[in-house]
């Protein structure tokens, strides 16, 4: 008599629980793809630096969320009593990989930047997670890993503006690695804080404190901005869009997938920016772009089609 065996109800919700989580990572990605025609957009009309634009994001992201949770003020500040320092760390930490990368734009042009440190942060979280574990990555692990970099570096290496100025190009190759690294350990210690605080909480936590950390730098190169519709309109995009509810959904999908994973995930950005400046700012799409595309939604499928295997294990 052969017997049927069904799926255990715990394993099939964990399938659920990384498959939700593997959307909201994607969501986020593609929602952060949006912030570069916004920036740029922003800089031609307001002058304003990217580093304010940066604490402008998160001051607004931090101003919507405090009145969206003020009835739950009192439990905001008792996670932050109960954990302060991992709490810290990722607010801080999502200011100044932002500060890093705005420096690394300014000293060495947005190609080296975004290659150097987005392309850092699924490595190093990949390496990382591999100690811990103390196993090497799997295949699909490695080969994510490739195929996704590989894909950064074509679409931002064709994407990016060539330019004259690099005016401190070893400055800002250290700016962009840092940025990496200080990207890739944030999203580790907010994955660990995400399995005990809710994404709300996180993400308020975080931007506040996010923007406390900017705003010293924003202060020296200058907020002040001409209050017009598409400027309010612009910043309540980066603000609210791209910051408050992306960090939500990237905070709640860390519940279920590993950083390393999300880390990949997220290269969905450079991705999104082509995208939307090829269908908004009338930009040409170069056949590296194709190919750098091709191999990130490879990437992004293949950890699709195996989220049991997302782990490695």
């Amino acid at each position: 008599m052969s017997i049927t065996r069904t799926p255990l109800p715990a394993a099939s919700a964990a399938r659920h629980a990384a498959r939700s989580g593997l959307i909201q990572i994607t969501v986020t990605g593609v929602l952060w793809g949006t912030t570069g025609v916004a920036v740029q957009l922003l800089r031609e009309g307001t002058g304003l630096s990217p580093v304010s634009i940066g604490f402008h994001r998160l001051a607004i992201a931090a101003l919507v969320l405090l009145a969206c949770t003020a009835g739950r003020l009192r439990t905001i500040v008792s996670t932050l009593r109960a954990a302060p320092v991992p709490l810290l760390l990722t607010g801080v930490g999502l200011g100044l990989y932002q500060a890093l990368y705005f420096a690394a734009v300014a000293w060495a042009g947005v190609s080296v930047a975004t290659i150097v440190s987005l392309g850092l942060a699924p490595v190093l979280a990949a390496a990382w997670e591999s100690v811990q574990a103390r196993r090497l990555p799997g295949p699909l692990r490695l080969g994510t890993l490739v195929a996704a970099v590989a894909g950064l570096v074509l679409i931002t290496g064709a994407t990016g503006q060539p330019g004259a100025a690099a005016p401190a190009p070893l400055l800002g190759l250290l700016a962009a690695a840092g940025s990496g690294l200080g990207y890739a350990v944030t999203t580790l210690i907010s994955r660990q804080v995400s399995q005990r605080t809710a994404p709300m909480t996180l993400t308020t936590i975080s931007t506040v404190v996010g923007a406390l950390t900017l705003a010293p730098f924003a202060l020296v190169a200058g907020v002040g901005l001409p209050v017009r519709l598409d400027t309010v309109a612009l910043l309540l995009h980066l603000g609210v869009v791209t910051t408050a509810v992306a960090y939500a959904l990237f905070y709640a999908g860390l519940r279920t997938i590993p950083g390393s994973v999300a880390a990949v995930l997220t290269l969905l950005e450079p991705l999104t920016a082509a995208a939307l400046a090829v269908a908004l700012l009338r930009e040409p799409l170069p056949l590296p772009v194709i190919v750098g595309g091709v191999l990130l939604l490879t990437a992004v499928a293949a950890t699709y089609l195996a989220p049991d295997r997302a782990d490695s294990r």
